[in-house]
């Protein structure tokens, strides 16, 4: 019976395996990393907020009292 090395692949084979397999995985790796960045939102797309609709959005969500609103809503009018 022959064994593994008698082909005279010897470690070569394996390596040669290895690296295959890094390869394509490196490949997919890379596809799946395109894919998302694609997904995701860029500035470009996205309008920008005034000053006073980040400053109501604060206001909804409790960051800051209706006094702290007022005030700092009178220094944006400004």
């Amino acid at each position: 019976m022959m064994g593994y090395y008698d082909y005279g692949y010897g470690m070569w084979g394996f390596g040669m395996v290895f690296f295959m397999a890094l390869f394509w995985i490196g490949i997919i790796w890379f596809i799946v990393w395109l894919v998302r960045q694609s997904k995701m939102p860029t500035n470009a797309n996205t309008p920008e907020r005034t000053p006073l609709q980040i400053l109501k959005e604060r206001y909804a969500k409790g960051e800051i009292t209706k006094k702290e609103f007022d005030d700092m809503k009178k220094d944006i009018e400004k």
